[in-house]
């Protein structure tokens, strides 16, 4: 179990869900807890249930100039946690002149946003020797699914950035992570009109991520069952996966 008393750890995309969620667990543990999300109004009532330090400081992960200034408010840093994400259902068909900016919006605060704030952070880490990076994937980025252009695909860039920034890192000083969750109830799956299996309440997610946050270990893919659905289906031939995951039409 690693000591978390004093330390400053920046989340962000924090103000609900899952990310307040390990907010709360953060700060219960002795953390000093800086929220970061668009929303100042949310990040004000979001600070308001932690027991420990903490602040609030609004930030757009699509804009560099919001994310730097933000790094540069939040001040030194023993860790930072990537939660933000957008997600709307998006199938190759309906992918059109109405749903392009969705699926741009995906790509560009899943992923792109994700480089933004591993960026404005991690310079310091590696000049000090020390630090902590944890990244919010998802059981979704593994293989391509169905109905998931945009969000897949980020998701999946995501993880591959966290494996790069892992593969370089190791023995720095500067420990790298990924979280890889499924379907945790938000606002985000409120969007989905299908059936979601093994379906967590943010508190459980972040249970589990604060749990992968406490290990050595560089990733930690849940709920366990479900994610070996995933893991598995990446050493299936091409053939026998879309047949069982998109069978044609």
């Amino acid at each position: 179990m690693k000591t978390w008393t004093g330390k400053r750890y920046w989340l962000v995309g924090a103000s609900e869900g899952l990310g307040l969620a390990l907010a709360q667990a953060l700060s219960r543990a002795g953390a000093e807890v800086i929220l970061s999300a668009r929303s100042a109004d949310r990040l004000q009532a979001a600070v308001q249930t932690l027991p420990g330090k903490s602040m609030a400081l609004p930030c757009d992960v699509a804009d560099s100039a919001s994310v730097r200034a933000a790094a540069e408010a939040a001040g030194p840093l023993d860790g930072v946690v990537f939660l933000a994400g957008v997600y709307w259902p998006t199938r190759a068909q309906d992918w059109n002149a109405d749903t392009a900016d969705q699926v741009e919006a995906m790509c560009d605060i899943n992923f792109t946003g994700c480089a933004r704030v591993i960026g404005a952070v991690l310079p310091a880490m590696v000049a000090r020797g020390a630090g902590h990076v944890v990244i919010t994937g998802s059981l979704s980025g593994f293989r391509g699914l169905p109905g998931s252009v945009g969000y897949s695909a980020s998701k999946a860039g995501v993880m591959s950035l966290a494996e790069c920034l892992y593969a370089d890192l190791r023995g720095s000083g500067v420990q790298v992570q990924v979280a890889n969750p499924g379907f945790i109830r938000t606002r985000l799956t409120d969007k989905n009109d299908f059936s979601m299996p093994f379906l967590m309440e943010p508190e459980g997610a972040a249970r589990e991520m604060f749990d992968h946050m406490n290990t050595d270990s560089f990733k930690r893919s849940f709920p366990m069952v479900f994610s070996w659905f995933f893991r598995l289906s990446q050493f299936l031939p091409d053939w026998a996966y879309y047949a069982i995951f998109a069978p044609r039409k």
